[in-house]
């Protein structure tokens, strides 16, 4: 038996015997139990330690690596969907379908990144929506102050 652990029975006895009446005091009922605490946490981390030395069971199943690993999905309609899978380090662009996929492109994605982090396209970009966000505003605003066209304008003009 380990030392905590023997400690851990003995703390009751102690406990009793500290107060003349057989009665076990607050501070000694506290202790017993955060020994009783630190038992039950080591008991879980050394089975915790023995099972994944033992039993590998951070390996995938089969005991081998793993080749092909699923990056993204997109879906773009009800059961159809594009697929970017990685197999042996090359990137595939698939299409999926109700009973049905198919190969579209391998994609490099050192040239897709390069693309995306291009500062340039980002802030034409952003100034574009930008553009479409003060249009909406300014549309907004006009509805507000009555200036938009009223239903009797609109059918004039056809």
């Amino acid at each position: 038996m380990s030392g905590a652990a023997t400690a851990a029975t003995l703390v009751p006895a102690a406990a009793l015997a500290a107060d003349g009446q057989g009665s076990p005091s607050l501070f000694m009922l506290t202790l017993q139990m955060v020994a009783a605490l630190g038992v039950v946490l080591g008991l879980i981390y050394l089975f915790y330690h023995l099972s994944n030395r033992w039993l590998k069971l951070g390996a995938p199943m089969g005991g081998g690596e793993r080749h092909i690993r699923l990056v993204e999905t997109r879906h773009l309609a009800p059961k159809k969907s594009l697929v970017l899978v990685e197999v042996g380090g090359e990137f595939l662009l698939l299409g999926s379908s109700n009973d049905n996929l198919t190969f579209i492109k391998q994609i490099d994605i050192l040239e897709e990144i390069e693309v995306i982090d291009d500062p340039e396209k980002q802030s034409t970009m952003a100034a574009l929506f930008q553009g479409k966000l003060d249009a909406m505003a300014a549309k907004i605003a006009a509805i507000k102050q009555g200036r938009a066209d009223s239903p009797s304008r609109r059918a004039e003009k056809f």
